[in-house]
């Protein structure tokens, strides 16, 4: 070993060092940067709401910063009040009854990904990660000594994988599939007879699943969402289920979501929470409490809004020669396929990549979009229609200028 590389000289550890800044937050500060300079630019990165956080929500977080009870260190898996109103919606969205000890609150919904893996992988242990996925998935499974084994959809399937495939990827090593629905990038939902199909081939196998339902309640056209454990009931005993108040309430900045699952997971859980983080802020848990006990109101306008411009949004990306883009039946994005415009001529530039195009695109119609890379398939972007009816229409019109004018 050199010097060079000996543990004394290494300034970061190898296992942090491999981690990838996540491409959606750094697409979004850059957009954000150059507004800031001055630049008129629309993003289209950022997979967060427009619309404030409800009043009430508001309100019960101001009145939890002059209650002493909340200036304190609370239970490390969560307030019992707030557990216990997680098990009530969870009762009432899903239909799947869960006990107050198979819940662990976290600092939101990517430390719940985070828990969950450590808790359950061994270094080695493969999960089988739908692509194209979030960000953040896979950096997870590694992070937890996991190795993530990748299989692909594309825009001919709707960006939904087939038990087909999962059962190509399952190895000896598998321990866990990934299975998200509604989905982030490409807004995929799965019908209950796939979701049932793919639950049933996860027991069969004993597989355990991590099902992310953070976008359950935006689900647009005849789309129904449906949680997998209360579908599946024999796959109960090896599933986690990721949820959160950041998507359905407009509080991603809060910080709140929490993990269910088997006791001894979300034990495992906690007991790791208890050393990293210790609880989560009180005052966001007392928000949380307020918006899981409370109606869907809010969710149901941010949907009618959604719905709206996602029609809008495809209707547009699809007038553009060399883009395809399925209309997304969930969450809020489109995940258009962009691979005909590859290597085509744009303002004196050949874009080799969809990293190439976004980066064209930032630089000559000012808008900031994500690259397919991001999310493991390339050939694709990724668009957040979470932003304002006009800046979405300005936003597409420019792509449609510039893109128009790509030539051969």
């Amino acid at each position: 070993m050199s010097a060079a590389t000996s543990p004394s000289e290494r300034r970061v550890s190898a296992r942090i060092g491999a981690i990838s800044e996540s491409a959606t937050l750094a697409v979004d500060a850059k957009a954000k940067a150059l507004k800031a300079a001055g630049r008129p630019v629309i993003g289209f990165g950022a997979g967060e709401p427009d619309f404030p956080t409800p009043g009430y929500i508001v309100e019960a977080a101001v009145e939890a910063c002059r209650n002493p009870k909340y200036h304190r260190y609370t239970p490390a898996g969560g307030l019992p009040e707030l557990k216990a109103a997680i098990a009530e919606k969870t009762l009432r969205d899903s239909g799947y009854e869960v006990d107050t000890s198979q819940i662990l609150v976290t600092n939101g919904g990517k430390q719940a990904i985070y828990e969950a893996f450590a808790a359950i992988l061994d270094p080695g242990d493969e999960v089988i990660v739908p692509a194209p996925y979030w960000t953040t998935y896979p950096e997870s499974i590694r992070l937890a000594g996991g190795v993530p084994v990748e299989v692909v959809a594309d825009e001919t399937t709707g960006y939904r994988v087939s038990v087909e495939q999962l059962e190509a990827a399952r190895t000896e090593r598998t321990k866990v599939v990934l299975f998200v629905s509604p989905s982030n990038p490409t807004g995929a939902v799965y019908s209950e007879a796939d979701a049932k199909a793919i639950g049933e081939w996860a027991v069969e196998h004993g597989l355990w699943v991590l099902t992310d339902e953070i976008y359950e309640h935006l689900v647009y056209g005849d789309a129904k969402f449906t949680s997998l454990p209360a579908l599946v009931p024999a796959l109960r005993d090896k599933c986690v289920v990721v949820n959160g108040v950041a998507k359905t309430y407009a509080m991603t900045g809060w910080r709140v979501g929490w993990l269910i699952g088997p006791k001894d997971v979300v034990k495992a859980g906690t007991n790791l929470q208890s050393h990293a983080t210790s609880n989560v802020s009180n005052v966001a848990q007392v928000a949380a409490l307020a918006a899981v006990s409370g109606n869907l109101d809010a969710v149901a306008e941010m949907r009618t809004a959604f719905d709206r411009r996602r029609q809008t949004i495809v209707r547009m990306l699809n007038e553009i020669d060399g883009v395809l883009c399925p209309e997304p039946e969930g969450a809020f994005y489109a995940y258009p396929s962009v691979k005909e415009l590859l290597g085509k001529e744009i303002r004196g530039k050949r874009p080799a990549t969809s990293v190439d195009l976004a980066a064209l695109i930032l630089d000559e119609a000012e808008v900031a979009v994500v690259p397919g890379e991001a999310f493991g398939t390339p050939g694709y972007l990724r668009l957040s229609y979470a932003l304002g009816d006009d800046d979405l229409v300005e936003g597409v019109s420019r792509l449609q200028k510039l893109l128009g004018e790509a030539k051969a």
